[in-house]
């Protein structure tokens, strides 16, 4: 890429046709606003057997906030870019004075602000109706969420790079969505696990966001345990930098 800096009248001008674009396909729309509701219904019966019904709610709505940041974030962003790149809309946008950060983030910009948007209804009307407490540390939860939806957006960069249509797209973020809930914790504990199973799910790309949103609602978790969730965002988010970086493409294969 060739600078860091971002205009934010050039980036709220490119969120803003973005959002343009993802009104107009209802499809789109309807996927990133209904699917995420959806998945929560479905999370909601899978934990019907845990002892505590406040520890049933509160798995719902971090498992909750993580369907939100897998959905609306990565798996409607790669459908973005690789839209986008078809079109020869990214390829076009180069040429202005944008810089790349700078359109990578415009068209995440609508993306984040709707996941941010269905997280805090989430956690306001979920908490209320499944009589759960509000986060014990609501500064952590939001930096949870906030580095999940950067991690998750250069993840759908890269994602993008080997996609070739918007067709295919469901196909090429099938493994990090199940690798995410079921290893992450968003469908079951991951201390449900076995032992070497549960160790290697501690390195998947949002175990460590995942960890720190849990630790956000619900409070108690060990420093090291921090640490750990922390290194592991900050590990991943490099590495999604650099594949970018390598790796993203601007224009259609040929």
């Amino acid at each position: 890429m060739n600078t860091l800096t971002l205009n934010p009248g050039r980036l709220t001008a490119l969120g803003r046709s973005e959002l343009t674009l993802l009104v107009r396909n209802r499809a789109a729309l309807g996927m990133a606003v209904l699917m995420p509701l959806l998945m929560v219904f479905i999370l909601r019966s899978s934990l019907g057997g845990t002892e505590s019904a406040e520890a049933v709610g509160e798995a719902t709505l971090t498992g909750g906030i993580g369907m939100v940041l897998v959905l609306v974030v990565y798996m409607n962003l790669v459908s973005a870019y690789v839209a986008r790149r078809e079109e020869l809309v990214l390829k076009r946008l180069r040429t202005g004075e944008a810089n790349d950060l700078e359109i990578l983030a415009g068209t995440a910009l609508p993306a984040a602000v709707l996941a941010l948007a269905q997280i805090a209804v989430l956690a306001v009307a979920g908490a209320a109706l499944l009589d759960v407490r509000m986060p014990r540390n609501p500064l952590l939860l939001v930096a949870a969420v906030l580095a999940g939806i950067v991690l998750l957006a250069g993840m759908s960069a890269v994602t993008s790079s080997f996609t070739r249509t918007v067709e295919t797209a469901g196909l090429t973020t099938l493994p990090l969505f199940l690798l995410t809930a079921i290893g992450s914790g968003l469908f079951m504990p991951a201390d449900s696990l076995p032992d070497l199973a549960a160790s290697l799910s501690e390195l998947l790309p949002l175990s460590g966001v995942m960890a720190l949103v849990r630790a956000g609602w619900s409070g108690g978790a060990e420093a090291h345990d921090l640490l750990g969730a922390v290194l592991n965002t900050l590990a991943w988010v490099m590495i999604t930098v650099f594949a970018v970086q390598k790796w993203f493409r601007w224009e259609p294969r040929r």
